[in-house]
């Protein structure tokens, strides 16, 4: 097995409970982690972790859960960035000459709060820890789609793209205090939720990614333990695609 470094740090992975945040959590742990999943939702039994109800999008229950992990572990060394949701809608659906369906307000102002507002929240509250330590990793899920746009997608591509220039940004902002600051973004991913999907749409994913194949969850677990460990440690402010070739193959 390949040295990661990541032993006996303390790591925190927002919406952990399934799909991506659970192989997440599971990657982490078996590299010898201490790992707090901070989910509005418990996962399955994981004996290895530690679990708080968080909602990502409240300042007050992260800050809450941010004192409750440097209490018992003293620091946080890597926070994963990972809980998001969908509102699929197009921004205007139009049939047999008129309006038939609008992306809500709702729909809109529901994928911005938890994959945006969130990944603001929770690294606001974090970093100050890190910069205590002068060391630390933030890992923030974008999306291939928020580099290059999905139908039907106004909301959550809005809110993959703007967390690429946070993750931009921030590198700029904490570098200097030795924290790194990286985004992932994963193309499709084989989670419970998309596999539940018609195969008829199945087959598409797998037509448009020139590996063949959808990606699976561990495949993005994979890529965030690298960056967090110690081979990564020049890696910063950059965006790295887990996506089969997908953009290629577009």
């Amino acid at each position: 097995m390949i040295e990661t470094g990541l032993e006996g740090k303390v790591v925190v992975v927002t919406g952990g409970a399934a799909g991506i945040g659970r192989a997440t959590v599971q990657r982490f742990a078996a590299e010898g982690c201490r790992v707090s999943v901070w989910d509005v939702r418990a996962p399955e039994a994981e004996p290895a972790v530690d679990y708080q109800h968080v909602d990502v999008t409240s300042t007050a229950s992260v800050e809450a859960a941010t004192k409750a992990v440097v209490e018992k572990w003293g620091r946080i060394d890597v926070l994963v960035n990972n809980a998001g949701i969908l509102r699929d809608a197009q921004l205007v659906r139009y049939r047999d000459g008129a309006v038939s369906g609008l992306l809500s307000d709702e729909q809109f102002d529901a994928v911005i709060n938890v994959n945006l507002r969130g990944v603001f929240v929770c690294t606001r509250a974090v970093v100050p820890s890190m910069i205590a330590a002068k060391s630390g990793v933030i890992l923030n899920a974008s999306s291939v789609v928020g580099l290059y746009g999905n139908f039907g997608q106004t909301n959550y591509v809005a809110s993959k793209a703007a967390v690429i220039g946070m993750t931009q940004t921030w590198a700029r902002e904490l570098g200097k205090y030795g924290i790194r600051v990286n985004a992932v973004a994963p193309g499709f991913i084989a989670t419970d939720m998309v596999k539940a999907m018609p195969e008829k749409v199945l087959d598409g994913m797998r037509g448009h990614t020139p590996l063949g194949r959808m990606g699976e969850p561990e495949d993005v677990a994979n890529a965030y333990v690298w960056l967090a460990s110690s081979g990564a440690s020049f890696v910063h402010g950059t965006v790295l695609s887990v996506d089969g070739g997908i953009v290629v193959g577009t």
